[in-house]
């Protein structure tokens, strides 16, 4: 057996025993879904949350037997999407996937009232889909091996950037949090994106790049990027050569990425408790663990509080931390 396959079984089981404690499938209201269901994406095609989207949304249609259709509506760091959904009637039709941003995008952007949102109270939580590491990774030309290395760099003199895919992303912030812990500065380049952020650090315009695994894998087998560090807490599954910063000294510097599905306040529950049992056993199907780490992604699944939870601890902690460093979208 090969040691991706493995992996791969490895990982299935693992979904499998966190899911383990999944509520069966519950008879919704009136036999929803009786028509279609609008998934409200807040970012534009061709990103990783936008594939991961459209594969639970595939097979969430074909168990559902009606459409799902992706509704990507791209603005203001995911804030326009997510404001748009919690206005939508709260009859199971409409939904929000999204990333962790969700969580931080009313703390670092301007927004004017009709624009923002209630991250706390506005959603219903339905499940938390997957995570994702954040990893740091550096252009070959640097001679960057490590956390170590960079810092070093850094205290020598050495004018060193960092890419992220918008200011005020757990990115940026994960960044910000290391330069303070670190007592360094490693200058910030915002970006519009993942995509346009990793193309220019393997091209050399920028020294190093916070980032999601799944849009740099090609380039670390490759030899044309460099992995620095985890963002998370424990290492990932995905690539676990590659140490976590708090194993590099520095303990309380700890940000990961997730994505979930959350529905407009006051959404009927059993509509909520179908939905999540349905994506539940989606999550436990080899096919999506397998697809899932093609974009660097675990899946997580269990009961909607999962995803409530996570959201307010990084509401919580996130608030005083870019409050802490200043951080602003601006």
């Amino acid at each position: 057996m090969s040691l991706r396959r493995r992996h791969l079984l490895a990982l299935s089981a693992g979904a499998s025993a966190s899911l383990a404690f999944a509520p069966s499938a519950a008879l919704a209201e009136a036999g929803y879904p009786v028509k279609p269901i609008t998934v409200v994406v807040s970012y534009p095609p061709g990103g990783d949350t936008d594939a991961i989207a459209r594969l639970l949304c595939d097979k969430l249609s074909q168990r559902l037997k009606q459409p799902v259709v992706i509704d990507n509506r791209p603005g203001a760091g995911g804030a326009i999407g997510n404001a748009w959904v919690g206005r939508a009637p709260a009859d199971g039709y409409t939904l929000l996937f999204t990333p962790n941003p969700f969580t931080t995008a009313p703390m670092v952007l301007n927004l004017k009232a009709g624009a923002s949102y209630d991250v706390l109270h506005g959603y219903e939580a339905i499940i938390k889909s997957a995570v994702q590491p954040l990893v740091l990774v550096a252009h070959p030309g640097t001679g960057f091996k490590s956390l170590a290395d960079m810092t070093a760099a850094v205290r020598a003199g050495q004018a060193v950037s960092y890419a992220s895919p918008g200011a005020g992303s757990p990115m940026h912030v994960l960044a910000e949090w290391l330069n303070s812990a670190a007592n360094v500065k490693v200058s910030h380049v915002p970006y519009r994106g993942v995509g346009p952020s990793v193309t220019d650090v393997v091209a050399g315009h920028v020294n190093t790049a916070w980032v999601t695994l799944g849009p740099v894998k090609q380039y670390l087998a490759q030899g044309k990027l460099q992995a620095l560090a985890i963002g998370d807490a424990q290492r990932s599954a995905l690539m676990p050569e590659v140490p976590t910063v708090a194993e590099q000294g520095y303990k309380e510097v700890v940000v990961g990425a997730w994505n979930g599905f959350f529905a407009p306040r006051g959404t009927p529950p059993e509509v909520v408790r179908l939905l999540n049992a349905q994506l539940n056993e989606i999550l436990k199907q080899a096919e999506v663990i397998e697809k899932l780490a093609l974009f660097g992604a675990t899946p997580v699944g269990g009961p909607p509080a999962v995803l409530a939870r996570t959201n307010e601890s990084d509401y919580e902690v996130m608030s005083r931390l870019i409050k802490r460093l200043g951080i602003t979208a601006e």
